[in-house]
């Protein structure tokens, strides 16, 4: 049995390496697959309800269950997805595949971060945004790989598909020490948390960030070369500089912030993000285009990772249940937003759409305002697995 906290984080980070890089397969494949902007909203939306159903059982099954257990079942699902993946032509066929990969990337998504508030009780907010860079830095690579590949993409995914074979092995072996909380049942764990009001606000703003988070890697190519004329390499370069927004973010703020200032760069990061996505979508910028994006990117980037560290933090005795509900929250964002943007995009036009992204910015700011005003995290004395062992 592998029982090393060392070996056990650094796989929570390469799983989630391998959920930026299937979370972001549509969006950097999309035009060599010869998908249409509607078209990428379906794929988006199938992958996002495998995802939301994941990662709302893995979340509460990691307070009472083994969690490289989980992890175990989840990488071969994502393994058996990737290595299948446009075998076939058919979109039907690919639509549950996209399910299914969303059904590992939420076992990931859902088990990792539990995980690792258990194995650390120090800097939970940079292992949070670290594992969260990770993810953004599997987006950078197959972003990065596809630009050599071009139409022998596929080539990339089965490759990913082996890792993850490799990665279920491991997580086959590892062991954690279960730490004991409070074991009420499913149903009284709600009952407890249903009049928490700042939960409430960090759902419903989860579910807009990663809705605006999603959407922009899955739509920025093709915003990029139909509305600003980039070609099909120029756009891809577009999408790194996103991601490497989003990279810089989550690694600078998750070394410099402190716990008690969460809540603050919460609110900063969405007002920030609201002005950066309205100047990137409906601003002519020309040759400072890659600047605004890079900006989108920093801005959108710890939104997700500090409300996670946050929600953990002051409900940590019943942590995978509370980040279960923020996940299952980031589900809900990945299926909606994708999905009204590839309706407008239809029924209106493709810019008309991209309105939805900074409006989904500004309200998740409004509804956090008056509930993380003057919140300051009072952390619970919990027994991490490094301090167990």
């Amino acid at each position: 049995m592998i029982r090393s906290v060392k070996a056990i984080t650094t796989s929570c980070y390469l799983s989630m390496f391998f959920l930026g890089v299937s979370a972001s397969l549509i969006g950097a494949a999309a035009r060599n697959i010869g998908l249409s902007p509607y078209q990428i909203g379906l794929m988006i939306v199938a992958q996002q309800v495998g995802f939301l159903l994941s990662v709302s059982i893995s979340g509460a099954l990691a307070d009472t269950y083994q969690k490289p257990r989980i992890l175990f079942i989840g990488s071969l699902i994502l393994a058996f997805a990737l290595l299948t993946f446009y075998w076939s032509e058919l979109f039907w066929v690919n639509l549950v595949i996209m399910f299914l990969i969303g059904v590992g990337i939420g076992t990931y998504e859902g088990v990792t971060d539990p995980l690792l508030l258990d194995l650390h009780t120090q800097r939970q907010s940079l292992h949070i945004n670290v594992n969260h860079f990770f993810v953004t830095f599997g987006s950078i690579m197959i972003t990065v790989y596809l630009l050599f590949l071009q139409m022998g993409w596929r080539r990339s995914v089965v490759q990913s598909g082996i890792v993850v074979l490799l990665l279920a092995a491991f997580f086959g072996l590892a062991k954690v020490k279960t730490i004991h909380r409070r074991a009420e049942p499913f149903l009284e764990r709600l009952r407890i948390l249903k009049g928490e009001r700042l939960l409430v606000a960090l759902v419903v703003a989860t579910a807009l960030a990663v809705g605006v988070e999603i959407g922009s890697i899955s739509i920025l190519t093709t915003f990029l070369m139909d509305l600003r004329d980039f070609s099909q390499i120029t756009s891809k370069f577009g999408l790194i500089v996103f991601l490497s927004g989003m990279a810089t973010g989550r690694l600078f703020l998750g070394f410099f912030t402190r716990k008690r200032h969460i809540s603050r760069y919460i609110l900063a990061l969405f007002g920030l993000a609201s002005l950066a996505y309205t100047g990137l979508f409906f601003l002519s910028l020309d040759g400072a285009t890659y600047g605004a994006v890079f900006l989108a990117g920093i801005s959108i980037s710890a939104v997700l990772p500090f409300m996670i560290t946050l929600a953990g933090l002051l409900y940590s005795e019943m942590a995978g249940t509370v980040l279960g509900f923020i996940k299952v929250a980031a589900g809900i964002g990945g299926i909606l937003l994708p999905l009204f943007m590839s309706l407008v995009a239809k029924a209106v036009s493709f810019q008309a759409s991209l309105l939805l992204f900074p409006l989904a910015l500004f309200l998740a700011f409004l509804i956090l305002l008056p509930e993380l005003r003057g919140v300051e995290v009072v952390e619970k004395a919990v027994p991490s697995i490094e301090a167990a062992d």
